[in-house]
Protein backbone atom coordinates (compact mmCIF):
# COMPACT_ATOMS: atom_id res chain seq x y z
CA UNK A 1 0.00 0.00 0.00
CA UNK A 2 1.04 3.38 -0.89
CA UNK A 3 0.26 6.51 1.34
CA UNK A 4 0.76 10.00 0.62
CA UNK A 5 0.48 12.18 3.65
CA UNK A 6 -0.32 15.92 3.40
CA UNK A 7 0.89 18.09 7.09
CA UNK A 8 3.63 15.57 8.17
CA UNK A 9 5.06 18.48 10.49
CA UNK A 10 1.85 19.47 12.44
CA UNK A 11 0.43 17.64 15.39
CA UNK A 12 -1.25 15.03 14.23
CA UNK A 13 0.74 14.62 10.83
CA UNK A 14 4.06 13.85 12.90
CA UNK A 15 2.31 11.26 14.72
CA UNK A 16 0.83 9.74 11.51
CA UNK A 17 4.16 9.36 10.39
CA UNK A 18 4.49 6.73 13.02
CA UNK A 19 1.26 5.14 13.07
CA UNK A 20 0.75 4.61 9.04
CA UNK A 21 4.64 3.27 8.60
CA UNK A 22 3.55 -0.67 9.21
CA UNK A 23 0.43 -0.08 6.65
CA UNK A 24 2.93 0.87 3.57
CA UNK A 25 4.87 2.99 1.94
CA UNK A 26 4.43 6.23 3.59
CA UNK A 27 5.14 9.49 0.99
CA UNK A 28 4.89 12.28 3.98
CA UNK A 29 5.13 15.85 2.85
CA UNK A 30 4.72 19.60 4.33
CA UNK A 31 4.28 22.83 2.75
CA UNK A 32 7.52 22.45 0.89
CA UNK A 33 7.88 21.93 -2.44
CA UNK A 34 10.63 20.17 -3.95
CA UNK A 35 11.28 17.18 -6.26
CA UNK A 36 8.56 17.03 -7.99
CA UNK A 37 6.23 16.99 -5.51
CA UNK A 38 4.34 19.64 -3.23
CA UNK A 39 2.25 19.44 0.00
CA UNK A 40 1.70 23.08 -0.01
CA UNK A 41 -2.69 23.40 0.33
CA UNK A 42 -2.91 26.46 -1.08
CA UNK A 43 -0.94 25.62 -4.37
CA UNK A 44 -4.17 23.67 -6.21
CA UNK A 45 -2.68 22.80 -9.26
CA UNK A 46 1.00 21.74 -8.09
CA UNK A 47 -1.48 19.77 -5.33
CA UNK A 48 -3.46 17.57 -8.22
CA UNK A 49 0.01 17.19 -10.17
CA UNK A 50 2.16 15.78 -7.14
CA UNK A 51 -1.21 13.11 -6.40
CA UNK A 52 -1.01 12.33 -10.21
CA UNK A 53 3.32 11.67 -9.67
CA UNK A 54 2.87 9.46 -6.12
CA UNK A 55 0.09 7.34 -7.58
CA UNK A 56 -1.21 6.62 -3.80
CA UNK A 57 -3.44 3.81 -2.46
CA UNK A 58 -4.67 6.06 0.55
CA UNK A 59 -4.20 10.04 1.09
CA UNK A 60 -4.73 11.50 4.42
CA UNK A 61 -4.74 15.28 4.85
CA UNK A 62 -3.71 16.08 8.22
CA UNK A 63 -2.94 19.85 6.72
CA UNK A 64 -5.35 22.71 7.35
CA UNK A 65 -5.77 26.47 8.08
CA UNK A 66 -6.14 26.06 11.76
CA UNK A 67 -5.64 29.88 12.94
CA UNK A 68 -9.51 30.06 13.82
CA UNK A 69 -9.29 33.94 14.84
CA UNK A 70 -6.78 35.09 12.26
CA UNK A 71 -9.07 32.93 9.51
CA UNK A 72 -12.12 36.04 9.69
CA UNK A 73 -9.57 38.21 7.95
CA UNK A 74 -7.97 35.64 5.73
CA UNK A 75 -11.29 33.90 4.11
CA UNK A 76 -9.86 32.95 1.41
CA UNK A 77 -6.58 31.57 1.71
CA UNK A 78 -8.60 30.06 4.86
CA UNK A 79 -11.37 28.51 2.09
CA UNK A 80 -8.51 27.28 -0.72
CA UNK A 81 -6.61 25.44 2.28
CA UNK A 82 -9.87 23.82 4.15
CA UNK A 83 -12.35 23.50 1.32
CA UNK A 84 -11.29 23.88 -1.98
CA UNK A 85 -7.62 21.84 -1.59
CA UNK A 86 -9.66 18.71 0.14
CA UNK A 87 -11.89 18.90 -3.29
CA UNK A 88 -8.58 18.77 -5.35
CA UNK A 89 -7.93 15.49 -3.53
CA UNK A 90 -10.59 14.02 -3.36
CA UNK A 91 -11.24 14.70 -7.17
CA UNK A 92 -7.65 13.16 -8.02
CA UNK A 93 -8.45 10.51 -5.01
CA UNK A 94 -11.94 9.10 -6.55
CA UNK A 95 -10.05 9.29 -10.50
CA UNK A 96 -7.70 6.59 -8.72
CA UNK A 97 -9.70 4.78 -6.94
CA UNK A 98 -8.08 5.75 -3.92
CA UNK A 99 -8.92 6.13 -0.30
CA UNK A 100 -9.15 10.02 1.27
CA UNK A 101 -9.47 10.45 4.70
CA UNK A 102 -9.32 13.81 6.42
CA UNK A 103 -9.65 15.79 9.39
CA UNK A 104 -12.44 17.94 10.59
CA UNK A 105 -14.16 19.79 13.30
CA UNK A 106 -16.54 20.18 16.10
CA UNK A 107 -16.72 23.98 14.63
CA UNK A 108 -19.02 22.61 11.47
CA UNK A 109 -21.84 22.96 14.54
CA UNK A 110 -23.11 25.87 16.16
CA UNK A 111 -22.51 24.75 19.46
CA UNK A 112 -26.12 24.92 21.23
CA UNK A 113 -27.43 22.93 23.76
CA UNK A 114 -25.85 20.13 25.96
CA UNK A 115 -26.00 17.02 23.77
CA UNK A 116 -23.11 15.61 22.29
CA UNK A 117 -23.51 16.16 18.26
CA UNK A 118 -23.86 13.22 16.16
CA UNK A 119 -22.47 13.10 12.88
CA UNK A 120 -25.95 13.45 10.91
CA UNK A 121 -26.86 16.07 13.43
CA UNK A 122 -27.85 19.79 11.57
CA UNK A 123 -24.54 21.70 11.19
CA UNK A 124 -24.46 25.71 11.74
CA UNK A 125 -20.67 27.11 11.52
CA UNK A 126 -20.22 30.43 13.66
CA UNK A 127 -17.33 31.14 11.90
CA UNK A 128 -15.08 31.50 8.76
CA UNK A 129 -13.03 28.71 10.22
CA UNK A 130 -15.76 26.49 10.83
CA UNK A 131 -17.78 27.43 7.22
CA UNK A 132 -14.53 26.28 5.43
CA UNK A 133 -14.00 23.30 7.26
CA UNK A 134 -17.29 22.44 6.63
CA UNK A 135 -17.37 23.05 2.83
CA UNK A 136 -14.35 20.80 3.07
CA UNK A 137 -16.16 17.94 4.04
CA UNK A 138 -19.00 18.40 1.55
CA UNK A 139 -15.65 18.37 -1.23
CA UNK A 140 -14.51 15.89 0.40
CA UNK A 141 -17.62 13.60 0.21
CA UNK A 142 -16.66 13.62 -3.86
CA UNK A 143 -14.52 10.66 -3.33
CA UNK A 144 -16.67 7.69 -3.04
CA UNK A 145 -13.79 5.87 -0.97
CA UNK A 146 -13.83 8.76 2.13
CA UNK A 147 -12.96 9.14 5.91
CA UNK A 148 -13.51 12.17 7.74
CA UNK A 149 -12.81 12.40 11.56
CA UNK A 150 -14.06 15.37 13.03
CA UNK A 151 -12.33 15.71 16.54
CA UNK A 152 -12.31 18.64 19.26
CA UNK A 153 -9.21 20.37 21.38
CA UNK A 154 -6.34 18.53 19.91
CA UNK A 155 -3.15 18.65 21.43
CA UNK A 156 0.41 16.70 21.75
CA UNK A 157 3.90 16.93 24.02
CA UNK A 158 5.34 18.24 20.28
CA UNK A 159 4.04 22.17 19.62
CA UNK A 160 2.16 24.63 21.67
CA UNK A 161 -0.73 23.68 22.91
CA UNK A 162 -3.50 24.78 25.50
CA UNK A 163 -2.15 22.64 29.02
CA UNK A 164 1.14 23.91 27.97
CA UNK A 165 0.33 27.73 28.02
CA UNK A 166 -1.45 26.73 31.19
CA UNK A 167 1.53 25.46 32.58
CA UNK A 168 3.70 28.67 31.59
CA UNK A 169 1.28 31.02 33.66
CA UNK A 170 0.85 29.19 35.97
CA UNK A 171 4.80 29.05 36.54
CA UNK A 172 4.54 33.41 36.62
CA UNK A 173 1.34 34.32 37.75
CA UNK A 174 -0.92 34.76 40.91
CA UNK A 175 -4.22 34.54 39.45
CA UNK A 176 -5.47 32.87 35.97
CA UNK A 177 -8.71 33.19 34.46
CA UNK A 178 -9.87 30.68 32.17
CA UNK A 179 -13.19 29.82 30.26
CA UNK A 180 -15.33 27.20 31.72
CA UNK A 181 -18.47 27.31 29.45
CA UNK A 182 -16.91 25.89 26.67
CA UNK A 183 -17.48 21.98 26.86
CA UNK A 184 -15.23 19.06 25.03
CA UNK A 185 -13.03 16.66 25.28
CA UNK A 186 -9.22 17.46 25.06
CA UNK A 187 -7.79 14.54 22.24
CA UNK A 188 -4.25 13.37 21.99
CA UNK A 189 -2.86 13.54 18.39
CA UNK A 190 -1.05 9.96 18.84
CA UNK A 191 -5.07 8.91 19.66
CA UNK A 192 -6.29 10.29 16.53
CA UNK A 193 -3.63 8.89 14.15
CA UNK A 194 -3.24 5.26 16.34
CA UNK A 195 -7.45 5.24 15.55
CA UNK A 196 -6.58 6.70 11.92
CA UNK A 197 -4.66 3.90 10.88
CA UNK A 198 -6.83 1.19 12.80
CA UNK A 199 -9.29 2.48 10.76
CA UNK A 200 -7.74 2.77 7.14
CA UNK A 201 -6.82 -0.78 7.53
CA UNK A 202 -10.42 -2.13 8.13
CA UNK A 203 -11.86 -0.06 5.52
CA UNK A 204 -9.61 -1.48 3.23
CA UNK A 205 -11.55 -4.86 3.42
CA UNK A 206 -15.28 -2.98 4.41
CA UNK A 207 -15.26 0.01 1.81
CA UNK A 208 -18.90 0.14 2.93
CA UNK A 209 -17.64 2.18 6.25
CA UNK A 210 -17.05 4.89 3.73
CA UNK A 211 -18.45 7.94 5.88
CA UNK A 212 -17.95 10.65 8.30
CA UNK A 213 -17.07 9.62 12.24
CA UNK A 214 -16.68 11.72 15.17
CA UNK A 215 -13.15 11.18 17.36
CA UNK A 216 -12.78 12.40 20.17
CA UNK A 217 -11.72 10.79 23.40
CA UNK A 218 -13.90 9.55 26.36
CA UNK A 219 -15.06 12.01 28.77
CA UNK A 220 -15.84 15.82 28.36
CA UNK A 221 -14.44 18.82 30.67
CA UNK A 222 -14.70 22.79 30.34
CA UNK A 223 -11.67 24.67 29.83
CA UNK A 224 -11.66 25.97 33.30
CA UNK A 225 -11.81 22.06 34.86
CA UNK A 226 -9.10 21.44 32.32
CA UNK A 227 -6.91 24.19 33.34
CA UNK A 228 -6.99 23.15 36.67
CA UNK A 229 -6.60 19.34 36.02
CA UNK A 230 -3.07 19.98 34.41
CA UNK A 231 -2.04 22.19 37.26
CA UNK A 232 -3.08 20.14 39.74
CA UNK A 233 -1.26 16.99 38.08
CA UNK A 234 1.76 19.02 37.84
CA UNK A 235 2.28 20.57 41.49
CA UNK A 236 2.15 16.92 42.10
CA UNK A 237 5.07 15.87 40.01
CA UNK A 238 6.93 18.83 41.56
CA UNK A 239 7.06 21.32 39.02
CA UNK A 240 7.32 25.21 39.39
CA UNK A 241 3.49 26.42 40.31
CA UNK A 242 2.98 30.26 41.92
CA UNK A 243 -1.06 30.42 41.37
CA UNK A 244 -3.17 28.85 43.96
CA UNK A 245 -6.13 26.07 43.33
CA UNK A 246 -8.59 29.13 44.36
CA UNK A 247 -7.05 31.67 42.34
CA UNK A 248 -7.79 29.95 39.06
CA UNK A 249 -11.10 31.54 38.78
CA UNK A 250 -13.85 30.43 35.83
CA UNK A 251 -15.11 33.20 33.63
CA UNK A 252 -17.61 32.98 30.99
CA UNK A 253 -16.78 33.32 27.40
CA UNK A 254 -18.42 36.42 26.75
CA UNK A 255 -15.74 38.00 29.23
CA UNK A 256 -12.84 37.00 26.62
CA UNK A 257 -13.46 38.18 23.62
CA UNK A 258 -12.32 36.60 20.02
CA UNK A 259 -12.61 37.61 16.70
CA UNK A 260 -14.18 34.24 15.78
CA UNK A 261 -17.40 32.84 17.49
CA UNK A 262 -16.31 30.00 19.60
CA UNK A 263 -19.25 26.77 19.75
CA UNK A 264 -19.99 26.26 24.03
CA UNK A 265 -20.77 22.60 23.01
CA UNK A 266 -17.94 21.00 21.51
CA UNK A 267 -19.55 17.27 22.84
CA UNK A 268 -18.98 14.79 19.50
CA UNK A 269 -20.96 11.52 20.33
CA UNK A 270 -18.38 8.75 19.23
CA UNK A 271 -20.82 5.58 19.13
CA UNK A 272 -20.91 5.27 15.74
CA UNK A 273 -17.23 4.82 15.22
CA UNK A 274 -16.38 2.73 18.36
CA UNK A 275 -19.16 0.44 16.94
CA UNK A 276 -18.11 0.57 12.99
CA UNK A 277 -14.42 -0.05 13.95
CA UNK A 278 -14.61 -2.07 17.08
CA UNK A 279 -12.78 0.59 19.34
CA UNK A 280 -12.78 2.23 22.66
CA UNK A 281 -11.86 5.35 23.54
CA UNK A 282 -10.40 6.03 26.40
CA UNK A 283 -10.82 9.01 28.89
CA UNK A 284 -9.31 12.34 27.82
CA UNK A 285 -7.57 12.25 31.30
CA UNK A 286 -5.61 9.07 30.52
CA UNK A 287 -3.78 10.87 27.29
CA UNK A 288 -2.97 14.46 28.82
CA UNK A 289 -1.31 12.78 32.08
CA UNK A 290 0.75 10.69 29.27
CA UNK A 291 1.13 14.25 27.47
CA UNK A 292 2.59 16.11 30.68
CA UNK A 293 4.40 12.82 31.70
CA UNK A 294 6.54 13.29 28.55
CA UNK A 295 6.70 17.02 28.49
CA UNK A 296 8.21 16.91 32.67
CA UNK A 297 10.71 14.18 31.35
CA UNK A 298 12.40 16.19 28.70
Amino acid sequence: MKILLLGKNGQVGWELQRSLAPLGEVIALDRACSGGLCGDLSRLDELAETVRRVVPDVIVNAAAYTAVDKAESEPELARTINALAPGVLADEAQKLGAWLVHYSTDYVFDGSGETPWRENDATGPLSVYGRTKLEGEQAVARCEKHLIFRTSWVYAARGANFAKTMLRLAAERDQLKVIDDQIGAPTGAELLADVTAHAIRIAQVKPELAGVYHLVAGGETSWHAYARFVIDYARQCGQPIKVSPPAIEAIPTTAYPTPAKRPLNSRLDTQKLQSAFGLRLPDWRQGVERMLAEIFDR
